[in-house]
């Protein structure tokens, strides 16, 4: 469903569908593409890095890496395309965080999770507790 909302790049108001930028900014952005690709097809240039594109096209790094993030420029054709890790900066190629940044999360999830069983094993044996009644028999002495 359609609704208004403003350009990401220029602030212009704009029914947004599915992009984040009016039509005007999406039309300068596939020209940027077209001359970062053009730049890329040729042999000198495939191994080139982010930086090396920004010099040859003028292309902003930032639109370059937002490319290579939604695979428009795959690192299997242009090897040394990477962009920096999104918590510690090391280059990757494909997702958002390197190798050891997401082994340190999952670690870091598990414990949150046996952390969270614990807190609910507690809180059921506090319940059981509440629960339990006593009968005293005041007929026996």
């Amino acid at each position: 469903m359609a609704e208004l909302d403003n350009c990401m790049n220029c602030g212009k108001l704009y029914v947004r569908v599915t992009r984040t930028i009016c039509q005007d900014c999406y039309k300068e952005e596939e020209k940027k593409f077209r001359i970062v690709y053009d730049f890329m097809k040729k042999r000198i240039n495939r191994e080139a890095t982010i930086s090396e594109i920004y010099e040859g096209t003028g292309v902003e790094e930032e639109l370059i890496i937002k490319f290579v993030k939604e695979k428009r420029l795959r690192a299997n054709q242009f090897p040394n395309l990477n962009y920096p890790c999104e918590r510690c900066g090391d280059p990757i190629t494909d997702g958002k965080l390197c190798t050891s940044c997401s082994k340190t999360l999952t670690k870091e999830l598990e414990i949150q999770d046996e952390i969270t069983a614990i807190e609910q094993r507690i809180d059921d044996e506090d319940r059981e507790k509440v629960r339990t009644y006593f009968a005293i028999d005041k007929t026996n002495k």
